[in-house]
């Protein structure tokens, strides 16, 4: 097994970086193991849609990137109070096995004192509190197992990204998050920080050994291209999600308004009006300049700046119109 150090904390990069590995690079090596964390990030399953998961008008306003992986599973944050690993491995497993994978992390924690062990659902717990979060995927002759663990993850901000802002939602959410999640700092005998941590989980899996494969400039250059092109790309993230209806409701002094919206790889293709709201203008050229639109606010908002909206509607507002929407 070879390790690769991989120090930036730009998701982006990082989800390139596997690509790079399964689809370009050759090493000679049967394994490639990564140890790494990321900015505030929600990973996105490969098969999830993107607009349901996430709590947009929070992940905006406290800049949490959004990635889709190219594993299945459900929706993970991360921050840098966390860590994730990558283990790449020549030749595609006939099944999904998270066990072999997840044994050395065990070893590991056990090593630094963490009483880590697998419950029956085939979670990684400490007192039945899970820590990690694991997908897995066979691609171009590899099997790509990668996994999340909470070593001082800001419950908090993991719970505000991914649900609706309301007050007891969200109180009750972090709640049942605290209930059935744990940090690993919380079960270290002798407190250490987050690069003590990687250090010695490293050191472990490696078996102390020295064996790494430092990427040079042509390696960061190819990344950074695969990163752009498609890990940060909004075709990747919110256009592979799947096709969905949306209702979108507001109650305002003016009435009521209901947007019914049919979604399909992030773009409208049908958008009807209901309600008891006055307007100046017909409903229906709001429907005409939506179709075809993406799905994000920005979009929504240009394709609507064509027209004169602000006094449209009876006692309802141009941003609003825009927040029912979107």
């Amino acid at each position: 097994m070879i390790y690769i150090e991989n120090t930036s904390t730009n998701p982006y990069f990082s989800f390139a970086l596997e690509y790079y590995l399964i689809t370009e690079k050759q090493l000679p090596e049967d394994q490639i193991f990564i140890f790494w964390r990321t900015e505030p990030t929600l990973m996105i399953g490969k098969y999830q849609n993107t607009i349901e998961e996430i709590n947009e008008k929070y992940v905006k306003e406290h800049q949490i990137n959004v990635v889709r992986r190219i594993t299945g599973g459900g929706t993970i944050y991360t921050d840098m109070g966390g860590w994730q690993f990558s283990f790449i491995t020549k030749g595609e497993a006939d099944q999904i096995d998270f066990a072999k994978y997840i044994h050395p992390i065990i070893l590991a924690l056990n090593k630094i004192g963490v009483k880590a062990e697998f419950n029956s659902r085939n979670d990684l717990v400490i007192e039945n509190k899970k820590f990690l979060g694991n997908a897995q995927c066979m691609k171009s002759g590899y099997t790509l197992h990668h996994g999340s663990l909470l070593f001082d993850t800001d419950f908090e901000q993991m719970v505000r990204s991914i649900t609706v802002d309301e007050h007891k939602i969200i109180s009750k959410s972090i709640k049942s998050v605290r209930d059935r999640v744990t940090n690993i700092s919380e079960h270290l005998a002798i407190p250490i920080d987050g690069l003590e941590f990687k250090k010695l989980m490293v050191q472990s899996i490696m078996n102390n050994s020295n064996h790494e494969y430092k990427l040079n400039e042509k390696d960061i250059n190819r990344i950074n291209e695969i990163a752009k092109e498609k890990f940060e790309s909004w075709d990747w993230n919110y256009g592979q999600s799947p096709k969905f209806n949306i209702t979108r409701t507001g109650y305002f002094d003016g009435g009521k308004m209901e947007f019914k919206l049919d979604v399909n790889k992030g773009i409208i293709e049908s958008c009807n009006v209901y309600g008891d709201f006055f307007g100046s203008i017909d409903a229906s050229v709001i429907c005409g300049a939506l179709v075809g639109c993406r799905y994000d606010k920005e979009s929504i908002k240009a394709a609507l700046d064509q027209y004169d909206l602000k006094k449209a509607f009876y006692k309802i507002g141009y941003e609003e119109l825009i927040s029912i929407i979107c």
